[in-house]
């Protein structure tokens, strides 16, 4: 089990521990289905109820906490030293694979119109405000708040693993750097085995909404049944496609996936606004971006107390929840791809390269869905209550020009950044489940491709269920709650670290020994010691 070469083991406990609880919950679902449909209902009021306020609030402080940190002066503190090791392009590409599933597409036809019919701020259902608003909540729930969220815990795990030079690129261990209990004592293990139950809650979701969409779609295209038999072909031909590049590497593997599907997804956007309505498309996606910046506070904190506040529960709650499910891996990723870079190069990265990149592709798409919504080419509401969504965006696709081709393309993209996006997740878990693992140290191949395998167990088990959006949502929300008060520990964690490295520096000394820094090689920094913290060097070198 052990790796002399690289001084790291598979954490066999952790392993095992997780076999056990995921096989659970597979066998639960599998001998009752319909109780566990009747149950999930049941929890997701109950939770988002409960915690729905709390969620809110925390998702406005990040945002606040985050941009704050970007534009003061802890912005230009350095996480580790060294040049960047990837390229802008292929750093941003990468941590957005690893932070956005491949139902990403599916929402970014169909979102618009579940808010059309249940819009929130009191806003009348079905009407012309509603329908303005529907793409505003869009930008709004994969804008600035789920990807401050992302930035803030990506930020405590780079200052934990790159500046204080801790060992254990996972969850317990940062909680162990912060609160002093040990990463594999008790607490740590209950921690990392959460974890990796919440990481596979979150896949649930993203797996089975993409393989359903793309085999309704292909059933269309070919004439075949969309029935389980299609849905586990096309998880086993995901899986052995970001199996493949996980066990090569993230410079071989992981990098170039990530290339082409943000890259072939960003182009596929970039023809849906040129062939389809260009000028109706550009002017909805300006006016939702003012109607969602102008009404940033109101949304984020908009609780309904006079009313049900079913869509705050329904929407704002459960999308922030889902994105805390992701955010302890995308914390790992984003670390593991993000020495040498500054803090505010992290803060623009995920605002602006995160918004952006969601802005325009939701825009594209739900503005063309939109447009023929208010045509009377397809009503892709009313198909929601009938059809399903999976079918609206078939009839959608069908009705751009060269509709099969586009289709074709639309679905291979969902798969290719479904992989993508696994190949990142497996590298977490692996991560996760290796002891001391250290700054420049890589899981080993057999065990990534050990989980790259497991990670298709429980959206296989869902799709044999065909269990409804529902039940994905509260396995969602159940494995995601715990991450409230460990994303609140590891903020406190990363303020106080700050606060004692660099709260009496002045700005232009963090500048220096930034620049410093980014000369220096990882040669030059002893393994076993963590590196000084910035204080600490400027009086060195005042003295």
């Amino acid at each position: 089990l052990a790796a002399p070469a690289n001084n790291y083991q598979k954490d066999v406990n952790l392993i095992v521990s997780s076999i056990v609880v995921i096989s659970a919950a597979v066998i639960c679902l599998m001998l009752f289905p319909d109780q566990s449909k009747q149950w999930a209902g049941k929890l997701f009021t109950s939770a988002t109820t409960t915690f729905g306020t709390i969620v809110q609030l925390m998702g406005f402080v990040c945002a606040i906490l985050f941009i704050g940190l970007g534009v003061s002066k802890y912005g230009n503190i350095r996480l580790g030293e060294g040049k960047p090791e990837y390229g802008n392009t292929s750093w941003i590409f990468m941590f957005i694979c690893a932070g956005l599933g491949s139902a990403t597409m599916y929402w970014a036809f169909m979102e618009w119109a579940y808010y059309y019919q249940t819009p929130d701020l009191n806003i009348t259902a079905e009407s012309k405000q509603a329908l303005e608003f529907s793409t505003a909540y869009t930008f709004f729930h994969w804008g600035v708040t789920p990807w401050a969220i992302y930035g803030i815990a990506s930020l405590a795990m780079a200052y934990h693993f790159h500046v204080k030079k801790n060992k254990g690129l996972s969850l317990a261990g940062i909680i162990e750097a912060i609160t002093g209990l040990k990463a594999h004592g008790p607490v740590g293990r209950v921690i990392d085995l959460i974890f990796l139950f919440a990481t596979f809650g979150g896949l649930v979701l993203t797996t089975t909404l993409t393989t359903t969409t793309v085999a309704r779609g292909l059933a269309e295209l070919l004439g075949i049944s969309d029935g389980f038999g299609l849905k586990a072909g096309l998880v086993i031909l995901v899986t052995i496609v970001f199996s493949l590049s996980s066990y090569i590497g993230i410079s071989s593997g992981m990098q170039r996936l990530a290339k082409l599907a943000c890259g072939m997804t960003l182009l596929f956007a970039l023809v849906v606004l040129l062939v389809g309505p260009t000028l109706f498309s550009v002017n909805n996606m300006a006016n939702a971006i003012g109607l969602a910046l102008q009404n940033f506070v109101h949304m984020s904190l908009f609780t309904d107390p006079d009313g049900s506040g079913q869509f705050t529960r329904d929407w704002t709650v459960f999308y922030w929840l889902y994105w805390i499910t992701y955010t302890p891996g995308v914390a790992i990723f984003v670390t593991r791809v993000s020495k040498g870079r500054k803090i505010n190069e992290v803060v623009a990265a995920m605002l602006l390269g995160g918004c952006a990149g969601c802005w325009f592709f939701f825009g594209s798409l739900g503005s063309f869905a939109i447009h023929q919504f208010v045509t009377g080419v397809v009503n892709a509401p009313a198909m929601l209550n009938g059809a399903g969504g999976e079918a609206a965006v078939s009839m959608l696709l069908n009705t751009l020009q060269l509709g099969k081709l586009m289709s074709v393309l639309y679905f291979t993209l969902m798969l290719i950044f479904l992989a993508s996006h696994l190949d990142a997740v497996a590298y977490t878990v692996a991560a996760t489940s290796t002891r001391n693992l250290r700054e420049g140290q890589d899981p080993s191949p057999n065990l990534r491709l050990f989980w790259c395998v497991m990670l298709a167990a429980l959206p296989m088990t869902m799709l044999y269920i065909n269990a409804p959006l529902d039940t994905l949502k509260t396995a969602v929300i159940l494995t995601a709650l715990p991450f409230i008060a460990i994303l609140g520990v590891k903020i406190w964690g990363l303020l106080r670290w700050l606060s004692q490295d660099d709260g009496a520096m002045p700005a232009h000394a963090i500048e220096e020994q930034a620049a410093r820094l980014a000369e220096v090689t990882s040669a030059e920094v002893p393994e076993a010691q963590p590196v000084p913290n910035n204080a600490s060097i400027i009086l060195q070198n005042q003295s």
